[in-house]
C-alpha cells in the first residue's frame, strides 16, 4: 500500500500542471499521485499523460467530463488506494522538505503499527511580489506528538482547520461518506469538516507543507467570484449546519473545533450578502440566520454570541458599517482578495 494518496483535480490547467507535480514527485514510490483530468479542453491530458508514462508506478490519470473541482475530489477519492488522502490543486504545490518529513513519519507510524488519524501542517500563501505568508498551528498543537482532542489547545483567532492543512486517512474519509455536490464552489469547507468526529488521534507536524498561490482574478476566493456564486457558498453552509450535531459528540475540544469552522464559513456568507446589499441578498441573510436558528437553537445562541460570526449580523445601519470594515480588515489576514 502506498503511504499517500495526492489527487490533483484538473481543469485546463496547462500552464501550471507540470510544476505542482514536479513538487509532488518529490514522494517517490511512497506516493500515488491521481490527476483528474475534469473535463480540460487545453494540454491538460496530453500534460499529464507525460508524467504517467515517465512514472507509471506514481502517477496516474483519469478522465472524466466536467463535473467542477467537487466532482474531481470525489473521483480521487474513490479510486485512492493510499493509506492517507490528500488534495493538491493543480495550480499550488508542495514544499519537497516538508513533504519528506510527512511521509518518513508515516513510514514510521507504519512500522509501529501506530495510528494517527489526521495529520496537520502548516499551509503557506503565495502571491506575486509579497512574502509568503505562513499560517501554523502551534497555539493548537504539540509537534510532531500524537494527541487526541482532549490534548489540544486553543486556536488561534482567525484560525481553523481547512483542507489545505489536513492529510487525513482515507478509511476516515470514507467512513464519514462526506459527498461534495458537483459543480460547487468552496465544498473544500465541507471536505475539512465532516470527517472530524471520526477523528481521535492526531498528529501535528510543524512544516510548511501546502504552498497556496493567489493573486489570480479567476480563483474562487476573490471577493467578487465570491460574491458572484453566494448561493453555492450558501449551498456549502447549510450542509456544515446539517450534516452533524456537535453538541451531541461529547467532546467540548472537538466541539469547538468544529464550532469554529462553523463560525468561519458564517461569517463569510454573511458578510458577502451584506456587501451584495440587494433586497434579496439581504433576506438570504436573513433566512441563513433563521436557518441555523431552526436547526439547532443551541448552535444559533453559540455562533451569534459567543463566536466572531456574530459581528457579521449586527442590528442598525452602523452596525452593517462596522461589519463591511471589519471584512476588509479581516480579509488581509485570511487572504481573500
Amino acid at each position: 500500500m502506498k503511504s499517500l494518496t495526492i489527487t490533483v483535480p484538473s481543469y485546463n490547467s496547462e500552464d501550471y500542471l507540470g510544476r505542482c507535480l514536479d513538487s509532488l514527485l518529490v514522494g517517490g514510490e511512497q506516493v500515488e499521485i491521481l490527476v483528474v483530468n475534469d473535463g480540460s479542453t487545453d494540454q491538460t491530458e496530453a500534460i499529464a499523460n507525460t508524467y504517467a508514462a515517465k512514472y507509471p508506478s506514481i502517477v496516474k490519470v483519469i478522465n472524466q467530463e466536467n463535473l467542477g473541482h467537487s466532482g474531481a475530489v470525489g473521483t480521487g477519492l474513490r479510486h485512492a488506494t493510499g493509506k492517507y488522502f490528500k488534495v493538491v490543486d493543480s495550480d499550488d504545490r508542495l514544499d519537497a522538505d516538508s513533504l519528506k518529513k510527512v511521509l518518513q513519519r508515516i513510514e514510521q507510524w507504519q512500522k509501529n503499527d501506530t495510528n494517527v488519524d489526521l495529520i496537520v501542517c502548516n499551509y503557506v500563501y503565495e502571491k506575486s511580489g509579497e512574502p509568503p505568508y505562513v499560517v501554523n498551528y502551534r497555539k493548537a498543537f504539540t509537534d510532531d506528538k500524537i494527541e487526541g482532542w482532549d490534548e489540544t489547545s486553543n486556536f488561534g483567532l482567525t484560525q481553523y482547520l481547512i483542507m489545505h492543512a489536513q492529510i487525513f486517512k482515507t478509511s476516515i474519509l470514507r467512513e464519514s461518506h462526506v459527498q461534495l455536490p458537483l459543480h460547487t464552489f468552496y465544498v473544500d469547507n465541507l471536505f475539512a469538516y465532516q470527517p472530524l468526529p471520526l477523528v481521535k488521534t492526531i498528529c501535528y507536524l510543524d512544516v510548511d507543507l501546502y504552498r497556496y498561490f493567489i493573486g489570480r482574478d479567476d480563483q474562487s476566493i476573490t471577493t467578487k467570484n465570491m460574491m458572484d456564486r453566494i448561493d453555492q457558498q450558501l449551498l456549502v453552509t447549510k450542509l456544515m449546519i446539517d450534516v452533524t450535531d456537535i453538541y451531541s459528540l461529547n467532546n467540548p475540544k472537538l466541539t469547538a473545533c468544529m464550532e469554529r469552522n462553523l463560525s468561519s464559513v458564517m461569517s463569510i456568507s454573511s458578510v458577502l450578502l451584506l456587501m451584495i446589499g440587494t433586497e434579496d441578498a439581504l433576506k438570504k441573510r436573513t433566512d441563513l440566520w433563521n436557518y441555523v436558528k431552526a436547526s439547532s437553537p443551541q448552535l444559533y445562541r453559540r455562533l451569534r454570541f459567543h463566536r466572531v460570526c456574530g459581528l457579521t449580523y449586527l442590528p442598525t445601519k452602523i452596525g452593517s458599517w462596522a461589519t463591511k470594515i471589519g471584512y476588509n480588515v479581516a480579509r488581509k489576514i485570511v487572504k481573500f482578495q
